[in-house]
């Protein structure tokens, strides 16, 4: 028995959420008193015996370039049978695009019990008990897993990534993958340098920036913090900025360690997608604005001048660092 940890990966990479996911799965089995291992569908560049210093023992790989491409019904079908002949009792998912995609799949072909939105590790106490987020983050709920497998999707930076140090072993898989249902024929990137749903700093802009000629200090002190950059969604659909930025209860739902809001007034929407930052920084000249209730740090002031001067605050900063 062991608790497995789907490794999810884009452009040859490990994702971070992953990397989150296997620190969950980790602390799990030794509460459990099992092992952690690791399963990855696809190729990918980093050396996979690295990620025993997340506590993972093993990494079983299904490594066709054919599977980097995430398929729903093949990707289930594969993880089930993985689940079976690993005799896995908990499958851990970061709770992101594929973990929503997968797990929901995989728990109605297993017939296991799913919490998504996890935010801690499980109650053990008194039977298995899942903290969870609910209502757009406004609330949590404990959840009882009562089936033999239990499947956790953990809401992404909700957990620290933590080294335990150690090397896992890499074991190929011998199971027959078939062929996809789906073929992808292009892949559109998303711009920016840092993907929005992993950053850990986001920079954020709204309609008080008056247009899409003012986003050059956005981007810039978002380049200065190694931050993703990120719109309200009436921007979005002004066409300042694209859909893939927009970040709020009709977009992206994101928990980066700061959140800087920039002319954004604060509605319920927006609310709803950011607040489980756990810093939320708000830059409006509205002292009214909805969004400084929520806000850790407020300055009320015109953006054109209050962002030009953290930008060269920063500057500053790595100069003399």
């Amino acid at each position: 028995m062991s608790v497995l940890v789907f490794l999810d990966h884009a452009e040859g990479k490990i994702k971070k959420t992953s990397l989150e996911a296997l620190s969950y799965g980790a602390d799990l089995a030794l509460m459990l008193g099992l092992s952690v291992n690791g399963v990855l569908l696809g190729t990918v560049s980093d050396d996979l015996g690295e990620l025993g210093k997340f506590g993972a023992k093993k990494i079983y790989q299904l490594a066709k370039d054919a599977l980097n491409q995430l398929d729903v019904q093949q990707y289930v079908r594969l993880l089930a049978e993985i689940v079976k002949s690993l005799d896995a009792k908990v499958i851990i998912f970061s709770n992101n695009v594929s973990g929503k995609a997968l797990a929901p799949g995989l728990s109605a072909k297993l017939k296991a019990g799913l919490v998504s939105g996890a935010v801690k590790l499980p109650d053990i106490s008194n039977g298995f008990v899942v903290k969870k987020s609910v209502f757009s983050g406004k609330a949590f709920a404990n959840v009882a897993i009562k089936t033999e497998i239990k499947i956790i999707a953990l809401n992404p930076n909700s957990y620290k990534i933590s080294e335990k140090g150690g090397s896992a072993s890499v074991e190929g898989l011998a199971i027959e993958d078939g062929m996809p249902r789906t073929k992808v024929v292009a892949t559109t990137k998303a711009s920016g340098e840092v993907p929005l749903t992993e950053a850990e700093i986001v920079v954020s802009g709204g309609r008080g920036l008056k247009g899409p000629e003012n986003w050059g200090m956005i981007e810039e002190l978002a380049h200065l913090l190694h931050a993703a950059t990120a719109c309200s969604r009436p921007v979005a659909d002004a066409h300042w900025r694209p859909h893939n930025e927009h970040v709020g209860q009709t977009g992206i739902a994101i928990a980066p360690n700061l959140y800087i809001a920039i002319g954004i007034s604060g509605a319920i929407q927006h609310l709803a997608g950011v607040n489980r930052s756990k810093v939320i920084v708000v830059i409006n000249k509205d002292p009214e604005a909805p969004f400084f209730k929520a806000a850790d740090y407020g300055i009320v002031g015109d953006a054109f001048e209050v962002v030009p001067g953290i930008i060269e605050a920063v500057k500053h900063l790595h100069s003399t660092s």
